[in-house]
């Protein structure tokens, strides 16, 4: 499948390729910052306490605080989202994220998101990339194998990538 592009608005300032950051949420939510752009992968802002439903019955309860919130998480150009689960895709960040942030993901996740009214959810299968360009920087995310559960289990589990 040919390459997926998005162009961003470029920043106001020529993009820093010196030096990036990589913030930890919690979970497995990072925000990664490198030559202009902000980037959030499986956003997850419960607070300590709060539950998410994992499907079966099951559930999962935050036992931290993440280190950022909604209202305190920076503008992003885009989210990488490994599959969709309730610990990587929480209710709030489902109510709150803003439905015209790109979210590249996983087929299965971008059917979803759909029908949660997110408007821009790109699907990658296996091998497939996604590029980003705002001025003159640009960042590829390629879909990586990924692997959610061992054995039988994973047939009860929704699909999972890994990206690069």
């Amino acid at each position: 499948m040919p390459e997926q592009t998005l162009q961003i608005a470029p920043a106001a300032t020529d993009p820093d390729f010196r030096s990036g950051s990589i913030f930890f949420v919690g979970t497995a939510t990072v925000v990664l910052r490198y030559a202009g752009f902000t980037i959030l992968t499986d956003p997850n802002v419960l607070h300590k306490g709060d539950h998410v439903h994992l499907g079966y019955g099951m559930t999962s309860e935050r036992l931290t605080e993440p280190a950022l919130t909604m209202e305190t998480l920076p503008h992003v150009d885009f989210v990488i989202l490994s599959h969709m689960h309730g610990d990587h895709f929480d209710q709030i960040v489902s109510e709150r994220l803003d439905r015209d942030v790109p979210i590249i993901t996983t087929r299965h996740a971008a059917a979803a998101l759909q029908a949660l009214g997110f408007r821009r959810a790109i699907a990658l299968e296996t091998w497939d990339a996604f590029r980003a360009t705002k001025g003159n920087a640009s960042v590829r995310v390629s879909s990586m194998p990924g692997k959610h559960a061992p054995g039988l289990l994973r047939l009860a589990l929704p699909p999972v990538m890994g990206s690069m």
